[in-house]
């Protein structure tokens, strides 16, 4: 999952009061004489941006939507395989572009409609046809990541969607046709932002009527008030004043019912607020553990999880930004100036490892063969003194009021990046701005940013998910424009044989290296933490951790 998409505004929303001190208490059943806790308060770094995971990209959203909803098929628990979820079973046509899924029979819709191939149709053909704002890339980002456009492109940037057509053949079987093969089909369909949603709520509460402008997009109140799945647990409220999502209980729920009766997602920004407020009981979990609290709260006997380091940090260098940076010396200089094995070892937790590639040597595709540029002070300076670019100036943007996965201390991977470039002799204009919206909207649009660094978290286990995400059209993260490697790109996805597709992916890895858009510096082991008395979640590379069979002991 990406960094979230910037420009957002949420709408008002309608919210219930909750006493925090009433979330951080134990909720009892007094008509068993067990008496037993069925509430759970999770710690989380950031509030969602909106309720509707169509128009989400950012991982607290998507947390939330995990939980809300399901999708026709869904990561197996703790892995990247695909598992069934709402389909029963999948099967691909003879020239793999239609695919044909078994639905499962019974379930049911939170509002108490019935799941079927229809209601399949309707959110395909809800998330093709968009338009106005849902056609932006902060409004729709992963339909446009995996589809690519719509069934009329209003931007004539985007390109023709992969995306063809639905057809419910019966109640439990549905066709979803595509323009052409895709190594994203059917892993990309995992991901939350394909969430099947109740057509009744999306026709009541107006989901797709996308307000306001560009710079200031107002979502509907679907998005912020009634979100509305078949998943384990039903959305209650969001009191935004004091940072507090709560859910409840499906008692409907087709599968195996939750444990807990409610389940609160409370925003606690700082780390350290969040550590303390686990100690005191406070919450009873939290993510994006500090990398040097996860062995003194083990000792303590909390329950520690560690994710696969499933993600990448990266420095991107925008092309478009300072002129000098579209010589591709310029950007060699840059990554032989930085010490990655120095941050690795001093500021990242244990098992992270500096990145070769900008995606983890888990995934199928990885190169270990790519051109590496270790840490080189003096071979930095030559290329700087090659490209007549002794004297450069980089305004280098760093977030501030964040914690990422795959960035502990924003601060701290800051300071001693810029220590790096300062030491080959390029001046450096440090630029903090706050994660969301400042932070977002500065480095991922317009050419006013030099440098800054940003990550990602695998969606599924595809090169493409990774490095396709990134660099397979035009994008002023970066500036650049290189049709051959978009090329590359289009090529390695059309690629039906997985054999031959991870040689192609080989061969990009390799591409990317060379040309230089920016620089992979890390891959992290994140860590989430529970208390003492709290089990049954299980760790996911994708943070896709199922609340739903959490309990206390």
């Amino acid at each position: 999952m990406r960094a979230p998409r910037p420009k957002v505004a949420i709408a008002a929303v309608a919210v219930a009061a909750l006493a925090v001190a009433g979330c951080a208490e134990s909720n009892r059943d007094d008509s068993s004489s067990d008496s037993k806790k069925d509430t759970l308060v999770f710690g989380v770094a950031g509030d969602p941006k909106v309720l509707d995971p169509s128009f989400a990209s950012d991982g607290e959203s998507l947390r939330v939507a995990r939980q809300v909803f399901e999708t026709l098929v869904r990561p197996e628990e703790g892995g990247t395989k695909v598992t069934p979820g709402l389909a029963e079973s999948w099967t691909p046509d003879a020239a793999g572009t239609t695919w044909t899924f078994k639905l499962r029979s019974g379930v049911k819709f939170h509002d108490g409609t019935d799941f079927n191939a229809e209601a399949v149709c309707v959110n395909f053909n809800r998330w093709y046809n968009a338009k106005g704002l849902m056609q932006s890339p902060d409004v729709t980002a992963y339909w446009q990541d995996v589809m690519g456009g719509f069934a009329a492109n209003e931007n004539a940037d985007l390109p023709p969607s992969l995306f063809k057509s639905c057809a419910a053949k019966d109640a439990t079987t549905v066709d979803l046709s595509f323009t052409r093969v895709s190594s994203k089909i059917p892993a990309a369909l995992m991901l939350p932002s394909f969430s099947i949603h109740s057509p009744k709520a999306l026709q009541e509460f107006d989901a797709s009527n996308v307000g306001g402008t560009a710079d200031d997009i107002k979502y509907p109140s679907y998005a912020t008030e009634h979100p509305t799945g078949t998943g384990p647990f039903k959305f209650k409220s969001w009191d935004v004043a004091n940072k507090t999502l709560t859910l409840e209980r499906n008692e409907d729920y087709a599968g195996t019912k939750a444990k807990l009766k409610t389940l609160i997602f409370k925003t606690i920004s700082d780390e350290n607020a969040r550590k303390q407020a686990l100690r005191s009981g406070d919450i009873q979990g939290y993510d994006l553990v500090g990398p040097a609290d996860v062995e003194p709260l083990k000792s303590e006997g909390f329950n520690m999880l560690t994710r696969p380091a499933f993600n990448v940090l990266y420095l991107a260098i925008n092309q478009k930004g300072n002129p000098k940076l579209a010589d591709l010396k310029v950007r060699q200089a840059i990554a032989y100036a930085l010490n990655r094995q120095q941050l690795v070892d001093s500021k990242l937790p244990p098992g992270a490892k500096v990145a070769d590639n900008f995606m983890p040597d888990t995934v199928e595709g990885w190169n270990g063969d790519v051109t590496k540029y270790t840490y080189d002070p003096a071979k930095a300076k030559a290329l700087l003194a090659e490209a007549g670019a002794s004297n450069l100036t980089l305004k280098f943007h760093y977030p501030t009021e964040v914690t990422r996965p795959y960035m502990p201390n924003p601060k701290d991977i800051f300071e001693l990046l810029s220590a790096d470039l300062k030491a080959v002799g390029i001046t450096v204009e440090a630029i903090p701005l706050k994660w969301s919206p400042d932070y977002l909207n500065a480095t991922t649009s317009g050419n006013k940013h030099d440098l800054h660094f940003l990550g990602w978290t695998g969606d599924y286990g595809d090169a493409y998910n990774f490095i396709g995400t990134f660099f397979d059209r035009p994008k002023d993260e970066w500036g650049f424009n290189n049709k051959a490697l978009f090329d590359q790109f289009k090529d390695a996805d059309g690629t039906a044989d997985i054999a031959a597709r991870t040689e192609k992916y080989k061969a990009l890895n390799k591409s990317v290296m060379d040309f230089l858009p920016g620089v992979p510096i890390s891959h992290s082991p994140p860590a989430i933490v529970f208390g003492k008395d709290v089990t049954g979640v299980k760790a996911s590379p994708l943070t896709d951790e199922r609340f739903a069979t959490a309990e206390f002991k």
